[in-house]
């Protein structure tokens, strides 16, 4: 861990749970800041100027690169991979094995500064996020669905497909899409395939 990391950031927030648990192997690089009540797993590895604000919970082998925040409340599970200049609001959840590029941001507030209830997105199993797409309030990306770059998702994607545009819609199944050479990028169950 940096010497420049902060561990148990105080909140103004009142909160039930004020201990923090990282558990071992964790990397936190230069001016990391990881708030009050907040647990994670082993290995989390951060980039630099990284924010972990109160009340998240958050699995093993996480990646959360440079100049990203995880706004307090969510849920992230394991082998998450969350790209620079990412922003995960309030009450969002990232299932196992998902990935968020570089510029992804989540909403959770369908009314801009009104006092309703924040419901933030939640990412699926395996689900990819492109970059620089925006996810609005209480959407649901299905398990190993692929998100295009730049893409404004206004509704829940099902599984195993590919959406992308603003607004973004649907354009097939993740396992139809091929690359440069004509071959298959992901399987038949939307996971990628070996190069």
């Amino acid at each position: 861990m940096s010497g420049e990391a902060t561990v148990g950031y105080p909140t103004g927030r009142k909160i039930a749970d004020r201990e923090v648990e990282i558990g071992e192997g964790a990397m936190l690089r230069s001016h990391t800041v990881v708030y009050e009540g907040v647990r994670v797993g082993r290995n989390l590895q951060t980039g630099h100027n990284v924010v972990i604000r109160e009340e998240n919970a958050i699995g093993d082998d996480v990646c959360i690169w440079s100049n990203s925040v995880i706004d307090y409340g969510c849920r992230i599970g394991s082998r998450v991979r969350i790209h620079s200049n990412v922003y995960v609001c309030q009450h969002s959840v990232i299932e196992d094995d998902a990935f968020l590029a570089p510029g992804v941001c989540f909403a959770n507030d369908p009314y801009p500064v009104q006092n309703v209830v924040l419901t933030g997105p939640t990412v699926r199993r395996g689900a990819r996020i492109g970059i620089n797409a925006t996810l609005l309030p209480g959407v649901t990306v299905g398990e190993w669905a692929v998100v295009g770059a730049g893409s404004v998702v206004t509704k829940d994607i099902p599984p195993g497909r590919l959406w992308f545009g603003n607004p973004a819609r649907d354009h097939g199944r993740v396992q139809d899409l091929r690359d440069g050479g004509g071959h298959p990028v992901y399987g038949a169950d939307g996971r990628r395939l070996a190069p």
